[in-house]
């Protein structure tokens, strides 16, 4: 395969997966690491993604966001495995809140059975918590189509009147000095509010998140609990100070 076209399929790889890993691509190529690292390290320089420890990351404009369908079926089974752990985080009798995040999503079904009530602004989760026959209270609100959260002032205004045992929330960026963020403005709003008003405050998200940086700040990291795949040594090393629970 000739190194330009090498070049040009993991960046398609990298428009399905986000992320990809060397290991991986070289067994792929069947090329060296070596080989492959060259290629990750061009296209860095090109400006066309960003190099990870043992990959390559897309790289997203700060505003631009996937829709919820594409988020789901990105590290997939590290999200499974924060979800169940995070479910172990619910006490029956609990009145949590959800947001309309893909890692929260793989929560739900882990939550069957409890004896709980879920405030949710995503229409997509309430369809689920519905299913299960999990008591939802959904907030009201404009549906923003790309993640099918409920957002907007009438949203806010709701989640305002609630007091949460727990809120769990998902992120798009973890940042040392930026804290949590994400793209949107009106989603932001969202996720604030419900850790504000949440006793117990928890953060959804994969080993991806970390050192990213969206284009509006959330919170600030003093929350009970960051909830995350299993970390490389230097983010773990950096990021040492903060609640984190890697979940292996």
């Amino acid at each position: 395969m000739l190194t330009e076209e090498r070049q040009q399929k993991i960046l398609d790889l990298l428009e399905a997966s986000n992320v990809i890993k060397l290991s991986e691509l070289s067994d792929m190529f069947t090329a060296s690491e070596s080989t492959v690292r060259r290629d990750l390290d061009y296209l860095a320089e090109q400006g066309l993604l960003k190099r990870i420890h043992g990959g390559a990351q897309r790289i997203t404009n700060k505003r631009f966001e996937t829709n919820l369908k594409e988020k789901i079926g990105q590290n997939s089974n590290e999200k499974k495995a924060i979800g169940m752990y995070a479910s172990q985080l619910v006490n029956e009798g609990d009145c949590i809140f959800l947001d309309a995040g893909s890692t929260i999503y793989e929560m739900i079904p882990f939550l069957k059975g409890k004896e709980i009530t879920v405030v949710t602004n995503s229409v997509h989760h309430a369809s689920l918590l519905s299913d299960l026959a999990i008591p939802t209270i959904i907030l009201g609100g404009g549906i923003k189509m790309t993640t099918n959260a409920v957002v907007g002032s009438t949203t806010e205004s709701q989640i305002e009147t609630f007091n949460f045992d727990a809120g769990f929330v998902g992120t798009n960026g973890i940042d040392i000095d930026r804290g949590l963020t994400t793209p949107d403005t009106e989603e932001a709003a969202i996720k604030r509010l419900a850790l504000t008003n949440s006793k117990r405050k928890y953060i959804l998200a994969d080993s991806t998140k970390f050192a990213e940086v969206g284009f509006v700040k959330f919170f600030d990291l003093d929350v009970d609990l960051i909830i995350t795949s299993e970390l490389d040594n230097d983010v773990r090393e950096k990021y040492k100070e903060l609640p984190i629970k890697e979940i292996i």
